[in-house]
Protein backbone atom coordinates (compact mmCIF):
# COMPACT_ATOMS: atom_id res chain seq x y z
CA UNK A 1 0.00 0.00 0.00
CA UNK A 2 1.31 3.25 -0.75
CA UNK A 3 -0.32 6.82 -0.99
CA UNK A 4 1.08 8.90 -4.39
CA UNK A 5 -1.19 12.29 -4.33
CA UNK A 6 -4.79 11.79 -3.30
CA UNK A 7 -4.13 8.53 -4.52
CA UNK A 8 -4.23 5.36 -1.87
CA UNK A 9 -2.63 3.15 -4.23
CA UNK A 10 -2.94 -0.66 -2.72
CA UNK A 11 -1.68 -3.91 -4.43
CA UNK A 12 -3.97 -3.16 -8.15
CA UNK A 13 -6.92 -0.84 -6.44
CA UNK A 14 -6.44 2.62 -6.72
CA UNK A 15 -8.65 4.71 -4.33
CA UNK A 16 -8.98 8.81 -3.83
CA UNK A 17 -8.47 9.60 -0.11
CA UNK A 18 -7.56 6.33 2.24
CA UNK A 19 -8.64 2.94 1.53
CA UNK A 20 -11.93 2.41 3.37
CA UNK A 21 -12.98 -0.43 5.65
CA UNK A 22 -16.10 -1.59 6.55
CA UNK A 23 -19.18 1.09 5.73
CA UNK A 24 -16.89 3.96 6.16
CA UNK A 25 -16.58 5.88 2.75
CA UNK A 26 -14.44 5.96 0.09
CA UNK A 27 -14.19 6.35 -3.76
CA UNK A 28 -12.16 3.36 -5.95
CA UNK A 29 -11.61 4.06 -9.43
CA UNK A 30 -11.79 0.84 -11.17
CA UNK A 31 -11.50 0.36 -15.13
CA UNK A 32 -15.52 0.20 -15.22
CA UNK A 33 -15.77 3.83 -13.83
CA UNK A 34 -15.99 5.61 -10.12
CA UNK A 35 -16.96 3.92 -7.61
CA UNK A 36 -18.61 5.14 -4.13
CA UNK A 37 -18.07 2.67 -1.30
CA UNK A 38 -19.49 2.67 2.51
CA UNK A 39 -22.65 4.18 4.04
CA UNK A 40 -25.06 5.57 1.88
CA UNK A 41 -23.28 6.21 -1.14
CA UNK A 42 -22.93 2.72 -2.87
CA UNK A 43 -22.68 3.10 -6.42
CA UNK A 44 -21.01 3.13 -9.97
CA UNK A 45 -20.36 6.46 -12.02
CA UNK A 46 -19.53 5.07 -15.51
CA UNK A 47 -16.45 6.30 -17.67
CA UNK A 48 -18.54 7.23 -20.15
CA UNK A 49 -20.95 8.99 -18.53
CA UNK A 50 -18.60 11.17 -16.47
CA UNK A 51 -17.54 14.54 -17.66
CA UNK A 52 -15.67 16.01 -14.51
CA UNK A 53 -13.88 14.60 -11.86
CA UNK A 54 -12.75 17.12 -8.88
CA UNK A 55 -11.85 16.86 -5.30
CA UNK A 56 -12.74 19.99 -2.73
CA UNK A 57 -11.68 20.16 0.85
CA UNK A 58 -8.43 18.66 0.20
CA UNK A 59 -6.34 19.53 3.32
CA UNK A 60 -3.29 21.63 2.58
CA UNK A 61 0.02 20.56 4.38
CA UNK A 62 1.21 23.48 6.51
CA UNK A 63 3.23 24.14 9.63
CA UNK A 64 -0.45 25.35 11.27
CA UNK A 65 -1.47 21.81 10.37
CA UNK A 66 1.68 19.88 11.33
CA UNK A 67 1.48 21.99 15.30
CA UNK A 68 -2.14 21.00 15.24
CA UNK A 69 -1.60 17.12 14.84
CA UNK A 70 1.24 17.12 17.49
CA UNK A 71 -0.76 18.96 19.74
CA UNK A 72 -3.62 16.77 19.30
CA UNK A 73 -1.73 13.46 19.88
CA UNK A 74 -0.47 15.56 23.03
CA UNK A 75 -3.78 16.45 24.25
CA UNK A 76 -5.36 12.55 23.67
CA UNK A 77 -2.26 10.80 25.40
CA UNK A 78 -2.80 13.33 28.45
CA UNK A 79 -6.67 12.21 28.41
CA UNK A 80 -5.84 8.32 28.02
CA UNK A 81 -3.29 8.46 30.74
CA UNK A 82 -6.07 10.70 33.25
CA UNK A 83 -8.81 8.82 31.90
CA UNK A 84 -8.11 4.86 31.58
CA UNK A 85 -11.40 3.76 31.13
CA UNK A 86 -12.21 5.83 28.23
CA UNK A 87 -15.66 5.03 26.30
CA UNK A 88 -13.14 5.68 23.26
CA UNK A 89 -13.03 9.05 21.13
CA UNK A 90 -15.04 10.06 18.77
CA UNK A 91 -13.67 12.31 16.98
CA UNK A 92 -10.42 10.30 16.17
CA UNK A 93 -11.81 10.08 12.72
CA UNK A 94 -9.80 11.67 9.66
CA UNK A 95 -11.02 14.40 7.92
CA UNK A 96 -13.27 13.88 4.85
CA UNK A 97 -12.77 15.19 1.09
CA UNK A 98 -15.53 15.57 -1.39
CA UNK A 99 -15.10 14.25 -4.67
CA UNK A 100 -17.17 15.58 -7.10
CA UNK A 101 -18.53 13.27 -10.34
CA UNK A 102 -20.49 15.31 -12.97
CA UNK A 103 -21.74 13.22 -15.58
CA UNK A 104 -25.10 13.43 -18.12
CA UNK A 105 -27.13 12.21 -15.44
CA UNK A 106 -26.24 14.82 -12.84
CA UNK A 107 -23.60 15.35 -10.36
CA UNK A 108 -22.93 13.63 -7.20
CA UNK A 109 -20.61 14.02 -4.10
CA UNK A 110 -18.82 10.75 -3.08
CA UNK A 111 -17.07 11.24 0.16
CA UNK A 112 -13.63 9.99 1.22
CA UNK A 113 -11.41 9.76 4.13
CA UNK A 114 -7.98 12.08 3.93
CA UNK A 115 -4.80 9.67 4.12
CA UNK A 116 -2.51 12.21 4.71
CA UNK A 117 -2.46 12.96 8.44
CA UNK A 118 -1.10 16.60 8.42
CA UNK A 119 -2.56 17.35 4.78
CA UNK A 120 -0.97 16.64 1.23
CA UNK A 121 1.41 18.56 -0.52
CA UNK A 122 0.18 21.55 -2.51
CA UNK A 123 2.44 20.14 -5.67
CA UNK A 124 0.38 16.88 -5.29
CA UNK A 125 -2.89 18.11 -4.94
CA UNK A 126 -2.09 20.10 -8.11
CA UNK A 127 -0.67 17.23 -9.78
CA UNK A 128 -3.26 14.52 -8.37
CA UNK A 129 -6.28 16.87 -9.76
CA UNK A 130 -4.87 17.38 -13.50
CA UNK A 131 -4.43 13.51 -13.19
CA UNK A 132 -8.30 13.16 -12.05
CA UNK A 133 -8.80 15.37 -15.01
CA UNK A 134 -7.10 13.18 -17.33
CA UNK A 135 -9.28 10.53 -16.27
CA UNK A 136 -12.40 12.15 -18.16
CA UNK A 137 -10.27 12.56 -21.77
CA UNK A 138 -11.57 9.25 -23.01
CA UNK A 139 -11.87 5.54 -22.45
CA UNK A 140 -7.96 4.90 -24.24
CA UNK A 141 -6.47 8.01 -21.69
CA UNK A 142 -8.09 6.48 -18.69
CA UNK A 143 -7.90 2.59 -19.04
CA UNK A 144 -3.78 3.60 -19.89
CA UNK A 145 -3.38 5.75 -16.78
CA UNK A 146 -5.26 3.99 -14.58
CA UNK A 147 -3.75 0.47 -15.84
CA UNK A 148 -0.30 2.17 -15.39
CA UNK A 149 -1.40 3.50 -11.51
CA UNK A 150 -2.68 0.08 -11.21
CA UNK A 151 0.66 -2.25 -12.05
CA UNK A 152 3.30 0.57 -10.24
CA UNK A 153 0.89 -0.20 -7.12
CA UNK A 154 1.27 -4.07 -8.02
CA UNK A 155 5.16 -3.96 -8.37
CA UNK A 156 5.83 -1.56 -5.41
CA UNK A 157 6.83 -3.03 -2.27
CA UNK A 158 6.94 -0.80 0.99
CA UNK A 159 5.53 2.29 1.99
CA UNK A 160 4.82 5.33 0.30
CA UNK A 161 7.60 6.77 -1.49
CA UNK A 162 9.60 10.04 -1.11
CA UNK A 163 7.82 13.47 -2.15
CA UNK A 164 10.05 13.60 -4.88
CA UNK A 165 8.94 10.21 -6.39
CA UNK A 166 5.08 11.10 -5.14
CA UNK A 167 5.75 14.14 -7.73
CA UNK A 168 8.03 12.48 -10.57
CA UNK A 169 4.58 9.17 -10.46
CA UNK A 170 2.04 11.71 -10.44
CA UNK A 171 3.67 13.83 -13.66
CA UNK A 172 4.31 10.81 -15.39
CA UNK A 173 0.85 9.47 -14.74
CA UNK A 174 -0.84 12.68 -15.53
CA UNK A 175 1.49 12.95 -18.97
CA UNK A 176 0.43 9.95 -19.82
CA UNK A 177 3.93 7.62 -19.83
CA UNK A 178 3.72 6.22 -16.32
CA UNK A 179 4.57 2.76 -17.61
CA UNK A 180 7.81 3.95 -18.64
CA UNK A 181 8.26 5.48 -15.15
CA UNK A 182 7.05 1.90 -12.85
CA UNK A 183 10.46 0.13 -13.47
CA UNK A 184 11.98 3.61 -13.00
CA UNK A 185 10.79 3.92 -9.40
CA UNK A 186 11.09 -0.11 -8.30
CA UNK A 187 14.71 -0.01 -9.58
CA UNK A 188 15.84 3.06 -8.20
CA UNK A 189 14.61 1.93 -4.41
CA UNK A 190 16.68 -1.45 -4.79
Amino acid sequence: MAMVGLFWIAEGDVYVGAKPSGLAPGVRLTPEGVVGLGDRQSGLHLWEDVTALTVADVPVKSLKRRVGVVKDLALSAVTELALPVSSGRLDDAPPLMTVHVESAGGDHELAAYVAAAVGYPQTEVDLSLTLLSRLTQGAATMETTLAAMSAWGRAWEGGSPRSGEREALLREWGAGGAVAGVGGLVDRRS
